[in-house]
């Protein structure tokens, strides 16, 4: 991370830092470096910075811990979520845990603290050979559960059946498929050859220099971020954690959590505020809002006149106007009378740039973009740096992610106006890198400074892959589904053993066997479906080989076109999946329905708009 003091450019060649280029593809990083320092300069107010106390190995593996679920390891209670999370590891995912905590024990064991639970009581070992009862490390469904003995299938589907990432369709690069069948740790056999490079390697700026991914769809279709309910994603955090970790130590590379330095912003306004704040401030207005609105109206401003804007990002606008058009921001917004069409381009791309550097906390907050940062210098494979980011991405609180995710795409936008702009892809990463990676910190070096193509490299990443990135790895959702179905197994075992439930429950199996109740039976393979809005509000579907959810919504828009005067608005519906081992997710159009009943036989399925 670069920090405040470091705003200047090193004293040393830049043709030799740590992971550069050319000396001259740098300069408009250094340019924006200098002009954050004037801006800096104008009185800008700053944040009070919050002290925290360097802690011990100790109380970061207890940290970590905590982070991925897994505090009753520490408190020693017994706890379905963590119970359950347990049994859903994989071998290295399990492995990265015990490591973690046989650190924590032993140093509580040091310090002489309470008495801490034995490893081998957590995951059964029996002697100095740790072994593991974990989830299996072959393939499993992208959104379903692997069942015995079935081995994924690839079915021939259309033209949209992958997700192809690449800003350039003519770029010559090299076509990668990326899996999200199999864990990332696991599908590491091999240590990167290239793992200790020298220092001084240089990243290539021609964006054709970079691997154009495919990623296939499978049965089940692709699930982005926003497709799963907030508990299941609050899963999907614990385990990426897990999994990056693993994957660290797959690739033999210490993960370093880096203790922020706690920095207390501004209550109210626009600027300075986080995030938290400004969308619960705004939600007040629009409910169900993700990206704060002065941010949408600052891309939305540029969309509109500033695309085709030579130099946009990199020409900076009058350091006094933009103060003066921040000062004016913050007194009129909310009252909607602020005149957006007095504001030039370039001092609206400088009132974006300002917001994203004064939020309290940094957009991709930095628990553990130094690891990266250090996992980038070491590994040159782009494909492992993407597997990464892609955990990183996944760990990221859902404010942060949706703002990054609209100004990446606003970015995106930017290098496809290349023509008119003249910003390219490593143009608009080196403007955007010292913006996004500097924070409000005490202490600067060298080899921060050192790190400035690493950390363009990291933003050209971003928007590049970004399709990729807000797609949830399908092993994840499969281990969520595990960790659903352990939860509800253990709560059904308890209910058992409780007299007042199981006479509930044989009062309710006797009122199932009333022979007024003519609720028929629905046979394998067959769903009831719910469109509570439509005309025709439920249909029994035989489901077959081919049935995709498309075909789904194309029935129930064909039935209801002839009662219902909103088609427009079906044709935006999608068909959900919810209970049973998933809380709630909405399914890709492509994905083949007898799969996903298959891999959850006791969900309910509903068409209803998807919430943008």
């Amino acid at each position: 991370m670069l920090s405040n003091e470091s705003l200047h450019p090193p004293m040393f060649s830049r043709s030799n830092s740590q992971a550069s280029v050319d000396s001259t593809s740098m300069e408009d990083f250094w340019c924006e470096v200098e002009s954050i320092k004037e801006n800096s300069e104008q009185g800008q107010e700053e944040q009070t910075l919050l002290e925290v106390k360097p802690a011990d190995e100790g109380e970061l593996e207890a940290e970590w811990l905590q982070d991925v679920g897994l505090s009753t390891l520490i408190s020693g209670a017994e706890e379905e979520d963590g119970q359950a999370l347990l049994s859903t590891l994989t071998r290295t995912q399990a492995a990265a845990v015990q490591r973690r905590y046989n650190t924590y024990t032993q140093t509580m064991r040091k310090k002489n603290k309470h008495t801490v639970r034995d490893v081998r009581d957590i995951f059964g070992v029996n002697d100095s050979s740790p072994t593991f009862e974990t989830a299996p490390a072959s393939p499993v469904p992208s959104n379903g559960i692997q069942l015995p003995g079935q081995k994924p299938v690839w079915k021939s589907v259309s033209s949209n059946s992958c997700l192809d990432c690449g800003l350039d369709k003519d770029s010559p690069s090299v076509t990668e498929e990326l899996s999200y069948e199999v864990s990332f740790s696991e599908s590491i056999t091999v240590l990167p050859k290239n793992r200790d490079r020298q220092k001084n390697q240089r990243f290539k700026k021609d964006d054709s220099a970079l691997p154009k991914f495919i990623v296939r769809k499978s049965q089940f279709g692709l699930t982005e971020v926003g497709d799963l309910s907030l508990e299941d994603m609050k899963k999907i955090r614990n385990l990426s954690l897990i999994e990056l970790t693993a994957f660290y130590d797959a690739l033999g590379i210490e993960l370093k959590r880096n203790r922020t330095e706690r920095i207390k912003g501004r209550e109210n306004g626009l600027f300075g505020v986080p995030l938290a704040i400004l969308l619960e401030n705004d939600q007040k207005k629009v409910p169900g809002i993700k990206v704060p609105l002065i941010f949408q109206k600052l891309l939305l401003k540029l969309e509109e006149t500033g695309l085709e804007t030579e130099g946009i990002l990199r020409v900076p606008g009058s350091a006094s106007r933009v103060k003066n058009l921040r000062q004016e921001i913050e007194i009129k917004f909310h009252e909607d009378t602020f005149d957006w069409d007095q504001v030039r381009n370039n001092d609206a791309a400088g009132l974006l740039k300002m917001f994203i550097r004064e939020l309290p906390s940094p957009l991709f907050t930095v628990e553990y973009l130094p690891a990266f940062i250090t996992l980038v210098e070491k590994v040159s494979k782009v494909k492992l740096q993407l597997q990464a980011l892609h955990l990183l991405i996944m760990l990221l609180p859902d404010a942060n992610r949706d703002t990054a995710k609209a100004f990446l795409q606003f970015l995106k936008k930017i290098v496809a106006h290349e023509g008119k702009n003249k910003m390219n892809l490593w143009n608009v990463s080196m403007i955007v890198a010292p913006n996004v990676f500097i924070y409000k910190g005490k202490h600067a070096n060298q080899e921060e400074m050192q790190a400035a193509a690493t950390t363009a490299h990291i933003v050209r990443l971003l928007i590049k892959y970004q399709d990729i990135l807000w797609t949830v790895p399908s092993f994840l959702i499969s281990q969520v589904r595990k960790m659903n179905e352990a939860t509800m197994n253990n709560t059904k075992r308890q209910m058992m053993f409780d007299k007042g439930v199981r006479r509930l429950l044989r009062r309710k199996t006797m009122e199932r066997e009333r022979p007024e109740r003519s609720e028929t039976h629905i046979p394998e393979g067959v769903i009831r479906v719910y469109a509570p809005l439509h005309s025709k509000v439920s249909m029994a579907i035989q489901l077959n080989s081919q049935t995709k959810a498309r075909d789904i919504l194309a029935r129930f828009h064909c039935e209801n076109s002839h009662a219902s005067s909103k088609n427009t608005k079906i044709q935006i519906q999608r068909l959900y999946e919810i209970g049973g081992n998933i809380g709630l997710h909405c399914l890709d159009p492509d994905a083949y329905m007898l799969d996903v009943y298959r891999a959850n036989p006791q969900a309910e399925w509903v068409i209803k708009p998807k919430s943008s």
